[in-house]
């Protein structure tokens, strides 16, 4: 009798024992699970984006949107001792969709509108010092200026034969900014008007961008990947409409530095830092961080 009450309390014994057993290597596995989940969360590439606009050398036009040469210049200069690659918008898709590696600190710099005075300035700095560019051209503005012989860096846009050869040299790649969206009336952008159905706000941003698509790649054969929303104006209802023309990203104005992971949503509203005149390169890019 005594021995079977033994033998019984020694069995208990262990099944709880090989319970415990157990118990600790299911929440073991369930933890390094969860630890390896963080990480892949958590595993990514910080990326500053700043916003350049117009690029003249008169002081009297200098301000939050234009900026001299000089200035300019001065910011790659910068980037560059501090360890900085430019980069476009295909590194990132090609980071995100294929796993190609990034640069260990990258920078996108981007040029919104397309102004002549970009290819005049901007264009011979970027092959000068070897950084990646993005401009972003109006579609409007670069038809009316390619059907014109008036290349003014303080007003004229950029021309398709100016896109073609910036776009082949390997450091300038383009973006649609809107065919036809770049004005604050009757709507901001490419915002939605108040009163506006979605149906016709989408049908309205189809047709644009759609033109911009068809006038690239025309002209240029360039296919843009990426939107560039104009004033930073975002309404909800468009990303259906930039999904289904098959647009993998877009830039927004808000001021951020992004994390980019090998998520593809990742790069839909990319902010961005906007760069005015009357600060030095140093003072600058220490505010960002940089």
């Amino acid at each position: 009798m005594f021995c079977s009450i033994r033998f019984k309390r020694c069995f208990l014994l262990t099944l709880l024992l090989l319970a415990g057993v157990s118990l600790l290597t299911i929440t073991g596995i369930h933890i390094g699970k969860s630890i390896a989940v963080n990480a892949e969360v958590q595993e990514g590439v910080p990326l500053p984006v700043i916003m350049y606009h117009s690029i003249l050398k008169d002081p009297k036009m200098q301000g939050d949107y234009v900026i001299s040469p000089d200035l300019l210049e001065q910011d790659l200069q910068y980037l560059q001792s501090h360890g900085y690659t430019g980069i476009v918008m295909q590194d990132l898709l090609d980071y995100v969709q294929k796993g190609t590696p990034l640069p260990e600190k990258p920078v996108l710099l981007t040029f919104d509108d397309g102004y002549y005075n970009n290819y005049f300035y901007a264009y011979p700095l970027a092959k000068q010092y070897g950084f990646k560019i993005l401009i972003s051209p109006v579609g409007f503005f670069t038809e009316r200026f390619s059907n014109a012989d008036d290349p003014n860096p303080y007003y004229a846009h950029i021309t398709w034969d100016n896109i073609c050869e910036m776009e082949q040299s390997g450091y300038v790649e383009f973006q649609n900014h809107s065919y036809n969206l770049h004005a604050q009336s009757p709507r901001k952008g490419a915002k939605r008007k108040s009163g506006e159905s979605v149906e016709q706000y989408q049908q309205m941003l189809l047709t644009d961008l759609s033109k911009m698509q068809q006038a690239m790649q025309e002209h240029t054969g360039i296919t843009p990947s990426t939107f560039v929303y104009p004033f930073g104006a975002v309404s909800k209802e468009a990303e259906p409409v930039l999904r289904q023309l098959g647009f993998q990203a877009t830039l927004i104005c808000e001021s951020k530095t992004n994390w980019i992971m090998k998520d593809p949503d990742c790069l839909f509203g990319l902010g961005r830092y906007l760069r005015p005149s009357g600060i030095s390169s140093e003072a600058y890019f220490a505010k960002l961080g940089m």
